[in-house]
């Protein structure tokens, strides 16, 4: 997985919202947009409401080490953006993941 399969700019994440594709669980929410390339892009987003910036960093690497562990399950064509809950930051890694696939699936952007 290189570079390529990261959303990085403002405006990149500002037309996934304005999809308005979204789906919510218990820990993430996750919001979606049909990008016409043949990779999966994904972008982490972790709000001043989580806390300090060690624990937003917390979350966003766990993000991503779910989202590198799943990625050959994941549909491609499709930006993907991950909206992290106040709640995050104290579940545990399990939890998390569950809650990962779960929003995935909700959307049946997951191949089972």
């Amino acid at each position: 997985m290189d570079r390529d399969c990261f959303i990085r700019k403002n405006s990149e994440y500002q037309k996934v919202y304005r999809a308005k594709k979204i789906s919510s669980c218990r820990y993430i929410t996750l919001f979606t947009k049909k990008n016409n390339l043949n990779i999966a892009r994904a972008g982490f987003t972790t709000t001043k409401k989580i806390g300090n910036a060690c624990k937003r960093n917390f979350v966003r690497r766990r993000f991503k080490a779910i989202y590198r562990d799943l990625y050959p399950l994941i549909y491609k064509g499709y930006d993907y953006v991950f909206v992290a809950k106040k709640e995050a930051v104290d579940c545990d890694f399990t939890d998390f993941k569950k809650d990962f696939l779960n929003v995935l699936k909700r959307q049946r952007k997951v191949k089972n």
